[in-house]
């Protein structure tokens, strides 16, 4: 079924776009949403919202693009992906949600991860688990090769909600051509259980929506 009927989804049920409303609608009719979208349209926002409602716990994973030089900058596992989890970050605050006790932390995790409903880790820690009654956001999707999305996808039980979140026209990969979105798309475009989609509007502005524009 699609959003349930007077929901205000934080807020954003009134001011969704005929876009934006069909990648809500597709989270909760679906098991698999796969959405190529341009920045600022919302994506990661609306996915953590409807994560939310849908109640289960989220994982939310990522490519650390970054990786091989990741082993030489100081601190933990936590502190050096910190990074790549800001979109994370955004979505929570607006759908008023306090990161330092919706996210799991290893600093003192008795007192910190009381409630906190969301494990945020890259695809390296992620993939090695069974992900059985969980909502899974892999955000970035286009800096993750086919190789890494099999090893994380593979791990996915059908008791788990996923959305697939990338830009084929942003990938940041040494060698764009490694990237593992736009096969997985086609892969799974004409599956039952999933949707994709495309978002075309940035919300950031006229300058951000023209900068996107910009072929590689």
């Amino acid at each position: 079924m699609p959003l349930p009927t007077n929901n205000m989804l934080f807020g954003f049920e009134s001011k969704l776009t005929d876009e934006q409303r069909a990648y809500v609608d597709s989270i909760f009719d679906n098991q698999l949403t796969i959405v190529n979208a341009k920045s600022g349209t919302g994506k990661t926002t609306l996915a953590v919202a409807c994560a939310k409602l849908i109640g289960k716990p989220l994982i939310y994973t990522f490519s650390p693009v970054e990786e091989g030089a990741m082993g030489y900058t100081p601190g933990s596992v936590e502190e050096k992906e910190s990074k790549y989890i800001q979109p994370l970050l955004d979505a929570l605050v607006e759908i008023r949600e306090d990161p330092r006790f919706a996210i799991k932390s290893e600093k003192n995790p008795d007192i910190i991860n009381e409630g906190a409903w969301i494990t945020a880790k890259s695809h390296t820690f992620v993939r090695g688990t069974n992900i059985k009654e969980s909502t899974l956001i892999i955000d970035e999707s286009q800096n993750m090769t086919k190789g890494e999305l099999k090893k994380l996808l593979t791990r996915v039980h059908d008791s788990t909600t996923v959305i697939m979140i990338g830009h084929d026209k942003q990938i940041d990969l040494k060698d764009p051509k490694k990237s593992g979105f736009a096969p997985y798309i086609e892969h799974f475009r004409d599956e039952p259980y999933a949707n994709v989609l495309r978002l075309s509007i940035n919300f950031r502005g006229k300058l951000a929506q023209h900068a996107d524009e910009l072929e590689w």
